[in-house]
C-alpha cells in the first residue's frame, strides 16, 4: 500500500482525490434518491458495498421507483456493466497475479479506475493509479451514499434540490466528448430516440433495454475494412 501512494506525484493524487471527491457528491445524490423514493434505509448502502456500480445502482432504483419490474432493473444494470468485460482483459496486468487480489481489484473496477490506468505510461504508475483511484472512489462513495440515505430520510422531494439531476448530469458530461466521433453519433441517436419512442408504451425498464438497438445502428453503420491487394 505505501509503494501505491510514494508512486503517485502530486498531480495525478489531486486528479484522483477530485474524481473521488465529484462520486462522493453523487453518492450523496444516489443514498438520499433511493430512500426518499420508498427504499429502506440499509438497502443503498448495502448495494454501493456489495455491487458498487454507480448507473446500475441508479438504474435499479430509478425503474423499480417508477414501478418497473425488479428483473427487468437487474437485467438492464447487468447490461450496462457489460463494458467491464473489455476493460479487464485491458487492464489485467494492474491486478496482479494472485486471486485475492484480482477479485478485489475487480470488485473496484470502474470507468474512472480504468481511464486512470489507461492514462500512464509505466506499469507501476499503471498499479498505482488503479489501486488508488479504486480504493478512494470506494471509501467516498460509500460515505457519500452513507449521509445522503439519512439525508433521504428528512427530504421529501429531491428534486427540489436538484439531486435528481447529479447523476444523469455526470453521465452527460461522461457522453458528450465521446460524441465529437462521427461513428458514435448514429448510435446513441438511434438508441435516445429508441428509449423515448418506447416510454409512453412500456413499462419502466424496459426502454432503457431497447436502446441498446443503437448498438446494432453503428455495427450497419461500419465501414467493412479494405481487403488488402494480393
Amino acid at each position: 500500500m505505501r509503494s501505491i501512494w510514494r508512486t503517485l506525484d502530486r498531480g495525478l493524487a489531486r486528479d484522483i482525490g477530485l474524481v473521488c471527491l465529484a462520486d462522493c457528491l453523487v453518492g450523496v445524490s444516489y443514498g438520499a434518491i433511493a430512500v426518499s423514493s420508498g427504499f429502506p434505509l440499509w438497502l443503498p448502502m448495502l448495494m454501493s458495498l456489495l455491487v458498487f456500480a454507480g448507473a446500475s445502482q441508479f438504474m435499479f432504483v430509478g425503474i423499480v421507483a417508477a414501478g418497473g419490474n425488479p428483473f427487468a432493473a437487474v437485467l438492464a444494470g447487468l447490461l450496462a456493466n457489460a463494458r467491464h468485460l473489455p476493460f479487464g482483459f485491458a487492464i489485467g496486468d494492474v491486478l496482479g497475479k494472485r486471486w485475492p487480489a484480482r477479485l478485489l481489484g475487480s470488485h473496484l473496477m470502474s470507468d474512472e479506475t480504468v481511464a486512470f490506468a489507461m492514462a500512464q505510461d509505466e506499469a507501476p504508475r499503471r498499479r498505482a493509479a488503479y489501486w488508488a483511484c479504486g480504493l478512494g472512489i470506494f471509501v467516498f462513495w460509500n460515505a457519500g451514499v452513507l449521509a445522503g440515505a439519512y439525508a433521504g430520510t428528512a427530504i421529501t422531494d429531491t428534486d427540489v434540490f436538484g439531486l435528481d439531476a447529479a447523476f444523469p448530469a455526470v453521465l452527460l458530461a461522461l457522453v458528450l466528448p465521446s460524441l465529437r466521433d462521427k461513428a458514435a453519433r448514429w448510435p446513441v441517436l438511434a438508441g435516445v430516440l429508441v428509449a423515448l419512442a418506447a416510454t409512453p408504451f412500456l413499462p419502466a425498464g424496459l426502454p432503457v433495454l431497447l436502446a441498446l438497438a443503437g448498438v446494432l445502428v453503428g455495427v450497419a453503420a461500419k465501414e467493412p475494412e479494405p481487403q488488402e491487394a494480393r
